[in-house]
């Protein structure tokens, strides 16, 4: 287990857990919100080069720091690299009190029975190892679930908890993400369903096995409650999955205990073309709105 003071800020700290984990799919998006265009790069290293840089501006902004912030998402590619000369883990926790977490899925399967499951993670044991060498605290990974099938659910569930209990055996703390479309006609369906399925591998863990989870806002509010109370989860962490900022900390300011994770709404408005003191000003305006929408219950 990662140190004491990184545990405290996980399961007690007031604030949310930035998403800067885009991978190698969804950076040229990423990077097109941010003004760099494809013409900026001309390979996947120049591409990465351009993604670390914004995520180290949006490091390095003052706003960004454990105040608010209590734990960032990393690529694997961001842990491997540094930040002002330190590596990247390392230094959003000391220059920032930032607690490090590592992405470590890749991609998803075709959708199969309403669900779209995690491929095959080779090395994983390897690449977990090195995440605790690089100091991280714990991992995500995501799933997504198209249609309100059961059986589906209870795979896509099962297969998130099959590879938490691997990753709990490093000592690491896995964040267990099965997101919801949340463009589907059964949303709420598939919500009551995956929160039955989330309830029985819970149950199912040993005590001192802790999991954290990640999950689209509900269309019921406090539907996933009895989560954030149960002994077995550390935290409840809310993703975007496509709602504008705005929509988003609305939601999610209605769900007691829940707090944010955001990727997407947590870089919208941000330039490549904007001054520092720009960029500084809104990222410390966005940083403040999911804060204060993540401690309203």
């Amino acid at each position: 287990m990662s140190n004491s003071e990184q545990l405290e800020q996980i399961r007690n700290g007031n604030g949310f857990i930035a998403a800067l984990d885009q991978s190698g799919g969804s950076t040229p998006k990423a990077l097109r919100q941010y003004g760099v265009t494809e013409d900026a790069y001309a390979n996947d290293d120049e591409m990465f080069d351009q993604i670390h840089q914004m995520r180290t501006r949006i490091v390095k902004a003052p706003a960004f720091n454990g105040d608010k912030v209590i734990g960032a998402i990393l690529f694997e590619k961001t842990m491997d690299r540094e930040m002002d000369g330190v590596p990247s883990g390392k230094f959003i926790w000391e220059d920032s009190g930032v607690v490090p977490f590592l992405k470590i899925d890749k991609g998803l399967e075709a959708e199969a029975d309403g669900v779209q499951l995690m491929k095959h993670i080779d090395g994983l044991d390897a690449l977990l190892k090195r995440g605790v060498e690089k100091g991280m605290f714990g991992t995500k990974m995501r799933s997504v679930i198209n249609a309100a099938s059961a059986s589906g659910i209870a795979a896509n569930v099962a297969q998130q908890f099959d590879l938490g209990r691997q990753i709990m055996g490093h000592g690491l703390v896995p964040i267990i993400e099965p997101e919801i479309n949340i463009t589907i006609a059964d949303k709420a369906d598939a919500e009551a369903i995956l929160l039955v399925e989330l309830t029985k591998q819970l149950d199912a863990l040993p005590e001192g096995k802790n999991v954290m989870l990640k999950l689209t806002l509900p269309e019921v509010a406090n539907l996933y409650h009895p989560l954030v109370n149960h002994p077995r989860v550390m935290r409840v962490v809310a993703l975007s999955g496509g709602y504008s900022r705005a929509e988003a900390n609305a939601r999610l300011s209605k769900n007691t205990g829940v707090i944010a994770s955001f990727s997407r709404a947590l870089t919208e408005g941000l330039s490549a073309q904007q001054t520092d003191a720009e960029f500084n000003e809104l990222i410390a305006a966005t940083i403040d709105s999911i804060y204060q929408a993540s401690v309203a219950g």
